[in-house]
């Protein structure tokens, strides 16, 4: 969910431990690094980043040089993956979301015996569909641990024509029953003030009483307001309380900054959006990442959770000072449904020098 290139000073750059390495080995040392940083368990830690290297594509044993071969749309410079922390419960949620860069992978959770939403749905986003391309495939592994992993898959609706988009989405939530949901969901969003389209629709794939499909939208010069108008669009929806996680994200500014998200999800037997999700773009919003951290640890402190987990885990991650770079903290979500402390970080890192020129924003 790209935006800005990310700026990190030259010295960054050149010094940051990427260049030459496998993606799979750097990404693997950023979840342990992750791992060491939020606490985890050392045998847990170990068993999680071997699990997750053997879910990774088979671009993981190529070696990261100084522009993306095949850029995605995932990062503003085209690298293909990104890092991110939920914050809610006793334990974080550590997450890896990556591109499969049109790799066939026809079942992203192959070992887990799952029955699949995912696996229903798939084929609508291809041509095979009479889509005029099929739509880029992400997936994401999630794990709160002691927990088992969590299998989560994206199709990038971005490159197409926005009726492609209407039509492979009310085709899919046909098929998973959800079509009066989508039909209301629709109906509230498009009667909203401003200017959005759907981005991304997702699923998590495994198919379970708590299994959601999500439909994110790319807001378009929106403000705060907007932006909770259309999050309470879902049945869950606390506004007085996301309108002031989002005046802590923005620092008391009305706008929300630079193509903010709203997500909705969607789960079986509502016949409404159940919860809604929207993330600002801090780098849009702060100076650097040093007001972003301040901005989020704050968030966080206000919702019950230790803001101290989080800035251990930024120091760990951080390729440098903070106050000489801008993008590491690239997004930061908020769920208003009833959680404390249902707060998502995002976080980008300074691999390529290039923008990737499949964002179009």
């Amino acid at each position: 969910m790209t935006s800005r290139l990310p700026w990190f000073p030259e010295y960054i750059r050149e010094n940051y431990p990427a260049r030459g390495r496998l993606f799979g080995d750097f990404l693997g040392g950023l979840w342990a690094t992750a791992c060491e940083a939020l606490e985890i368990p050392v045998d847990q830690a170990v068993r999680t980043t071997r699990m997750l290297r053997g879910l990774l594509p088979s671009w993981s044993g190529d070696p990261i040089g100084t522009k993306p071969a095949r850029p995605s749309y995932v990062a503003g410079d085209g690298f293909p993956a990104e890092m991110s922390v939920n914050w809610s419960g006793d334990h974080p949620e550590l997450r890896l979301l990556f591109d499969t860069l049109g790799e066939e992978d026809p079942d992203p959770a192959v070992d887990t015996g799952e029955t699949r939403y995912w696996g229903r749905i798939h084929e609508l986003f291809t041509t095979r569909a009479g889509r005029p391309s099929t739509a880029p495939l992400w997936h994401s592994v999630a794990w709160r641990p002691p927990s088992r992993i969590v299998h989560k898959s994206y199709f990038g609706l971005y490159e197409w024509p926005l009726p492609h988009r209407y039509a492979a989405v009310g085709e899919a939530m046909d098929r998973l029953g959800l079509t009066p949901a989508w039909d209301d969901a629709r109906r509230r969003v498009e009667g909203a003030d401003g200017e959005r389209e759907i981005e991304f629709f997702a699923v998590d794939v495994a198919e379970h009483a708590d299994a959601r499909v999500k439909v994110y939208y790319r807001n378009h010069g929106a403000d705060v307001a907007e932006l909770n108008r259309i999050a309470a669009v879902a049945q869950r929806h606390d506004s007085a309380g996301a309108a002031a996680a989002y005046r802590v994200l923005t620092g008391d500014r009305e706008g929300a900054g630079e193509a903010a998200l709203s997500c909705l999800a969607f789960r079986s037997g509502l016949d409404r959006a159940a919860e809604a999700t929207t993330y600002l773009r801090l780098p849009a919003l702060a100076s650097g990442d040093a007001e972003a951290v301040d901005r989020t640890a704050a968030l966080l402190g206000g919702e019950g959770v230790d803001p101290g987990r989080f800035r251990a885990l930024v120091a760990a991650l951080a390729p440098g000072p903070l106050a000489e770079s801008r993008g590491l903290l690239e997004l930061v979500s908020h769920r208003a449904a009833g959680r404390r402390g249902d707060v998502t970080t995002y976080f980008r890192f300074p691999v390529f020098d290039q923008l990737a020129s499949v964002d179009p924003a």
